[in-house]
């Protein structure tokens, strides 16, 4: 049985309801969903990938490895990137939307407004790579992602520092994790409401043209407008979609987003 305060269930007839409850095991505490959460069970992520821009190679990779992750954590997973899904009834079927490497300008204004709605109703929402280089003339959006992408400098190495180790995001991560990716720069840094979980160490690698100095912020996670959002910037390469340690960061911002796992987001800055 799916759990949430976005799904309306017919109710029971009384009396068979008592039965079952008599004989069922107390759901695990987990989520802090509004009314429930996925104490166990499964839950639905709907993955989409649609672009107006440049194209990722890697989305492929992206798509089959969150397909896995689903298959091996309790959660289904569709992807498209058919933008009519974007209406009340269709989103109303999922507990995350996960953007993963969208470009451009993907959803029309009845979209627009159907997934500000979706949000508003205590919808998740994760943004992955490119989901910052996305909707630049969409303000709700750029506030719900936390930042838009700036630039970036050739693919390398770099080492990321992560700060919060109590978030299903984070918490398989090294403190000092070190990769190769193509590292983003954002226009501006996060708000202040916004926790931060891992920051570039910008003398790790060569960022120019595009460094933001100290600190240069690379995953978060926030409330916003009635919903939930997590984002990285990590997840260019189809390498990067093999990575134990990246897709645990992918996995837990799912689980955050959809409340399956707790919520630690409350900006600490």
């Amino acid at each position: 049985m799916k759990y949430g305060s976005r799904r309306f269930r017919t109710l029971i007839a009384g009396a068979a309801l008592v039965a079952v409850a008599a004989l069922a095991p107390a759901p695990s505490a987990t989520a802090d969903r509004p009314g429930g959460g996925h104490g166990h069970g499964t839950y639905d992520v709907l993955v989409f990938s649609k672009t107006a821009g440049f194209r990722h190679g890697s989305i492929p990779d992206g798509i089959a490895a969150i397909e896995r992750l689903g298959a091996e954590n309790g959660f289904t997973v569709t992807a498209t990137e058919d933008a009519a899904v974007f209406n009340d009834t269709d989103l109303a079927a999922y507990e995350a939307v996960l953007w993963l490497s969208t470009t451009g300008d993907v959803l029309d204004a009845g979209q627009q407004a159907a997934f500000e709605r979706y949000i508003q109703g205590g919808g998740g929402y994760v943004g992955v790579h490119a989901a910052s280089d996305t909707e630049y003339d969409w303000p709700w959006y750029g506030g719900l992602v936390g930042a838009y992408f700036a630039g970036h400098p050739a693919q390398q190495t770099a080492t990321v520092k992560v700060h919060a180790h109590n978030t299903a995001a984070t918490a398989e991560l090294p403190r000092r994790w070190t990769r190769w990716d193509e590292w983003y720069s954002f226009r501006d840094r996060p708000a202040d409401s916004i926790r931060v979980l891992a920051d570039l160490d910008e003398r790790s690698y060569d960022p120019a043209p595009y460094a933001m100095g100290n600190p240069h912020p690379i995953a978060w996670c926030h409330r916003y407008d009635g919903g939930r959002a997590f984002y990285t910037g990590m997840g260019h390469t189809s390498e990067s979609y093999t990575e134990p340690e990246f897709l645990s960061h992918v996995l837990g911002g799912i689980q955050m987003v959809a409340g399956a796992a707790r919520f630690r987001c409350e900006a600490d800055r």
